[in-house]
């Protein structure tokens, strides 16, 4: 027993100097995790190959890889490693080697890779770029969307034309038509379409030609083009409306993988429609469809069409949650889908007889859902607050098992904790749902500065996830205290709350958040008050101009890519059916709610208030113009305000590259820590 006790002693004090050695996360430790992208699980269900993009930080850089792994975990490692992208795994369907798109040589094509050894082996040589593909269920054709001048014949004139515009010394756009950009890229008259080819790259034919884009620019699904089961016909998704910037009407349509003429069979419906999937057995054909037309956010539901009579009824009416992934399972009975439910995104299934629903995966934040031909186990990607996504399955019992850990090497070194859920009484009477993060090595004795963050869209939400731009546990690691609130417009909460922020942006909203800032306040003694910021990029951003002008409650806020002045924003964004559905119209005939809620028409308040607001903005954002952070930092100069603006000429909406990224955190930190300790 003497021997032992001081073994005991050792192993306590070890234990004790091991959780002591864990730190706070840094930016570099968020900008080193291994991202998983796509997910395949093998025809035989005994693999599952996965893309892994890292990020060199001292490079500026990134590299997706392939990578692979058993269906239980097991014998993890990477197929692929070259400097370039490999891309979107997927498997041939007899399971002998995995598909891939990369640019190795120049220009994003199809390789393949055997299991057996040997180096990837380049399928196609195509003039053009392929950006997605799918193959066949006989493996003998892969579809595929490239991005042409519509007007020509051939893949190869297309390239040439490019090419001829690239030379030329003169850089003018002549444009006729919206979209002319889109998101971070002017469209240059260009069209995406779906193409077919042999599995050797060969005889290729475009399915969808035409002045139009399929899939559409905007509002489809993850995946808008599927084979039929027998390989003879593709259904895909399209808006054949001659100004697609006004009106959202993607429909789905189906065409013979030989070519001809596209059938549409969403109907008659005049809003979104989208994510086209097949039966097993080729009978039916499920999709998603709002109702609403002009409205982005509207309620999905998922409707079912009989290929033999041309039915179609909706399988979820009484669901108020957004699908958003789908997959059938193999026997054609099941439907599995994904969908934002109070902070989370859930894995439910659907019986398409009786229409029950039932929920399977409840926690954390879940997407890419795989299944194989057993119906035994759905395997997935999962994240939360403190954990980058990671593969995980499901049996039938609805037992969670984890079957990667690229991570877990890094997360073993950091502490992170994880968020907890608040109800509150909102100022009307309403719930509302806040979300909280304490910092790492937190004392409930001591009191914390609080970081207020304002989520996009509006219609968005915050949720148990693992960010990489706005990243929740990240704002916590210096030592704050990190409040979210799904103010109503939020979705996972109902549509009759997420239409709520229509028409209001700064009037219920806006309440909600200072209602959840007072019963923050009021319930969390470890809050110092006379600490507190407020961030938010997009909507978010427009939320902290907004307050800019309407109070005084925050020692320092954070604007990134908010807008300003709503009218002026109406005339630079790209997808016009947004403004004109959130606002009543356009600026020209109904000006009267692009003045109410404009944060420019109050910018005398700022001279009252000087709130010191850090502004962020990067130039090719065309969905919120630079402009708009230019002229919200120019009303802050101008009434005296201690301002800031953090520009950059290389970056969109989004801070994409990773020494961009690293000044952005170093920026806001300095910001944030300089005026609250004022």
């Amino acid at each position: 027993m003497k021997k032992i006790l001081p073994i005991i002693l050792f192993m306590n004090l070890f234990a004790v100097s091991v959780v002591t050695a864990k730190r706070a996360q840094t930016v570099d430790d968020m900008w080193a995790m291994k991202r998983i992208q796509d997910i395949a699980l093998s025809p035989d269900e005994q693999n599952i190959a996965f893309s892994v993009t890292e990020y060199n930080m001292e490079n500026n850089t990134e590299q997706t890889d392939i990578w692979l792994c058993t269906a239980a975990g097991d014998n993890i490692r990477r197929l692929t490693k070259s400097p370039f992208n490999d891309i979107s795994p997927q498997w041939l369907p007899d399971g002998s080697a995995i598909l891939f798109l990369s640019d190795r040589n120049g220009a994003m094509q199809i390789y393949t890779l055997y299991l057996s050894g040997g180096e990837a082996g380049q399928i196609t040589h195509l003039p053009v770029d392929i950006e997605s593909f799918i193959i066949s269920p006989n493996g003998n054709k892969f579809a595929f969307t490239a991005t042409i001048f519509a007007e020509t014949k051939s893949l190869q004139e297309s390239a040439m034309l490019d090419q001829e515009k690239e030379t030329s010394k003169v850089k003018a756009k002549i444009i006729d038509h919206l979209f002319f950009r889109y998101w971070d890229h002017w469209t240059d008259g260009k069209r995406t379409h779906i193409f077919i080819c042999n599995a050797d790259g060969s005889n290729v034919i475009d399915l969808t030609p035409g002045e139009y884009d399929a899939p559409p620019l905007d509002l489809g699904s993850i995946q808008d083009f599927v084979f039929s089961p027998d390989g003879r016909e593709l259904a895909f998704v399209s808006n054949l409306d001659p100004m697609p910037a006004v009106t959202p009407n993607n429909d789905v349509f189906v065409v013979p993988v030989s070519g001809g003429k596209a059938n549409k069979i969403s109907g008659e419906n005049t809003a979104v429609d989208n994510c086209p999937r097949y039966s097993p057995d080729g009978k039916l054909i499920v999709y998603k469809a709002m109702k609403r037309p002009g409205f982005e956010s509207d309620q999905y539901e998922i409707l079912l069409y009989n290929r033999e009579t041309g039915s179609r009824i909706s399988l979820t009416e009484s669901f108020d949650r957004i699908p958003d992934e789908i997959i059938w399972s193999p026997d054609s009975k099941l439907i599995y889908f994904n969908a934002e439910d109070l902070g989370r995104k859930k894995i439910y299934s659907l019986d398409i007889k009786t229409g029950g629903i039932k929920t399977i995966v409840t926690e954390h934040f879940n997407t890419g859902i795989n299944i194989g031909t057993s119906d035994k186990v759905l395997y997935f990607k999962q994240q939360a607050v403190n954990m980058p996504d990671e593969i995980f399955k499901v049996n039938s019992k609805n037992q969670i098992e984890q079957i990667t850990f690229l991570n877990k090497p890094l997360l073993d070194q950091l502490v992170m904790n994880p968020v907890e859920d608040y109800w509150f009484d909102s100022f009307d009477g309403k719930k509302a749902h806040c979300l909280l993060l304490k910092p790492p090595f937190f004392d409930p004795d001591k009191k914390y500065p609080l970081i207020f963050l304002i989520h996009g869209g509006p219609q968005g939400m915050w949720s148990d996830d693992y960010h990489y731009r706005w990243n929740a546990s990240m704002f916590a690691a210096p030592g704050y205290i990190v409040a979210m609130v799904n103010f109503r417009g939020s979705h996972g909460y109902g549509q009759d709350w997420c239409d709520l922020v229509s028409k209001d942006w700064g009037g219920g909203p806006y309440k909600d958040l200072m209602t959840g800032l007072d019963f923050i306040l009021e319930k969390f003694s470890f809050i110092d008050k006379n600490k507190i910021a407020a961030a938010g990029a997009s909507y978010g951003g427009y939320m902290v101009n907004w307050i800019a002008t309407h109070n005084d409650r925050f020692r320092a806020l954070v604007s990134h890519s908010g807008p300003f002045d709503l009218r002026s924003k109406y005339g630079a964004t790209e997808e016009l059916w947004f403004p004109e559905w959130e606002l009543g119209g356009t600026p020209y005939e109904n000006p009267e709610l692009y003045e109410k809620w404009s944060p420019s028409f109050y910018v005398e308040n700022m001279k009252k208030y000087k709130t010191p607001t850090l502004v962020i903005h990067g130039q090719y954002d065309y969905r919120v113009a630079v402009t708009q952070s230019f002229q919200m930092f120019t009303a802050l100069q101008r009434m005296g305000v201690p301002s800031r603006l953090l520009y950059f000429p290389d970056e969109s909406h989004f801070i994409t590259k990773p020494q961009n990224a690293k000044l952005w955190w170093s920026e806001i930190f300095a910001w944030i820590n300089k005026w609250i300790n004022s």
